[in-house]
């Protein structure tokens, strides 16, 4: 692929990456503003829109964007009929964090804190006790959880605060490490099919005076993932997730407030060179590279020692204009991670971190062949990554 000349290159301003609402309103938000008008100690309704209830569920969908949503009426009546009561009736998203991906908005969502507070900023990162990179959405290689991520969750501090607490989920996902550090506290409750998990939760939420329940569903991203976001396989997704949301809305005990969001939105990249930058193939943006960590879109380099200010050269000069290229330091400094970083969490960030803006992709086919084949991925700031329902029914 012809590139242009470092003359001609006008590298992206990083003020123009859209930073994600951090305490007012992201993911991390969310149940600390749901429990602290549940009179649990220690938290602030920081997205004041929330109004009090007594008994609360979230209903997580993993992939369903905002924007994605919007698309797709036909799909999605019932979640369509739900647009106007999104973050407290004003209509508007939630943000994710950074980056849009699974673990670091799981984490965000169950702990209440930022990335750079909970310490799992990306798909994957350098372990600085090992040097390896670590995925935290896999646990591997294995470390201690909670030397990893060492804060209670939101569920916790409920529970020993006398709210009932469960999570309502499929089997396999009990005893992971990623749900024992950011979705653990009371009771895990397995169901393998949606329905029983709809069922279940309203029951649960039913349980107790005060209640917290979290239940999720995967299939919308892993559809995405594997046929692209306007597929036929999507769609069916999408439609069978709100026939969910529907039914367990219908089951709601008095004094309950229902919120459907997502982890991140998805965007399909296309197939060619422009748009799928290989990393295995292009000599610059390996040269000084010890490590690549993250994701197609949201990527952690890490670089040989004495290296870091020349991979950042060489990274904005290529990329500059499909990509925010930061230094670890700029990054931190524009909030990408959240008004502030633990010592611990300082080293996983990459020397050089890499945002997408433009619908393109830095892949790996022969470090991540799986990873690289996908149709539909996530991880920038971009609005259709970025933004995620806060969808509200109330009995």
């Amino acid at each position: 692929m012809a590139l242009p000349s470092w003359d001609d290159v006008q590298p992206l301003s990083l003020d123009t990456a859209p930073v994600p609402a951090y305490g007012t309103g992201s993911l991390a938000d969310l149940l600390p503003t749901l429990v602290a008008h549940q009179g649990v100690d220690g938290f602030t309704p920081t997205v004041p829109e929330l109004a009090p209830a007594d008994r609360n569920c979230v209903f997580l969908i993993d992939g369903l964007g905002w924007e994605q949503l919007r698309a797709h009426p036909a799909e999605a009546p019932f979640l369509t009929s739900l647009l106007q009561s999104s973050r407290g009736g004003t209509g508007r998203p939630l943000t994710a964090g950074f980056p849009a991906t699974t673990a670091t908005s799981l984490a965000s969502v169950g702990t209440g804190l930022p990335p750079g507070a909970h310490g799992l900023p990306g798909y994957t990162v350098r372990d600085p006790a090992t040097g390896e990179l670590m995925n935290q959405l896999r646990w591997n290689p294995w470390t201690d959880p909670y030397a990893w991520q060492p804060y209670p969750t939101v569920f916790q501090q409920a529970h020993a605060a006398g709210v009932h607490t469960a999570q309502v989920s499929a089997p396999h996902f009990e005893h992971t490490p990623l749900t024992k550090v950011a979705l653990s506290g009371g009771s895990f409750r397995g169901r393998l099919s949606g329905e029983d998990r709809m069922d279940l939760a309203a029951q649960q939420l039913a349980a107790g005076d005060r209640s917290l329940v979290y239940t999720y569903y995967a299939e919308v991203d892993g559809k995405g993932h594997r046929f692209g976001v306007d597929s036929d396989a999507w769609r069916g997704q999408l439609m069978y997730v709100d026939r969910l949301a529907q039914r367990l809305a219908e089951q709601l005990p008095p004094r309950s407030a229902l919120y459907v969001t997502a982890d991140h939105g998805m965007i399909d990249i296309p197939f060619d060179e422009r748009s799928r930058i290989d990393f295995d193939e292009d000599w610059e943006l390996r040269a000084g590279v010890a490590l690549l960590g993250g994701e197609g879109r949201a990527r952690h380099v890490y670089a040989v020692p004495g290296a870091e200010n020349d991979v950042l050269t060489v990274w904005r000069e290529v990329l500059g204009e499909q990509f925010w290229v930061a230094s670890r330091d700029e990054a931190i400094a524009a909030g990408w991670f959240g008004p502030h970083i633990d010592q611990r969490v300082y080293e996983r960030l990459g020397d050089v971190i890499a945002a997408a803006h433009d619908d393109a992709a830095i892949i790996a086919t022969e470090r991540e062949p799986n990873e690289s084949a996908l149709v539909g991925m996530h991880g920038s700031m971009t609005p259709v990554e970025q933004l995620v329902p806060l969808l509200e029914v109330r009995s």
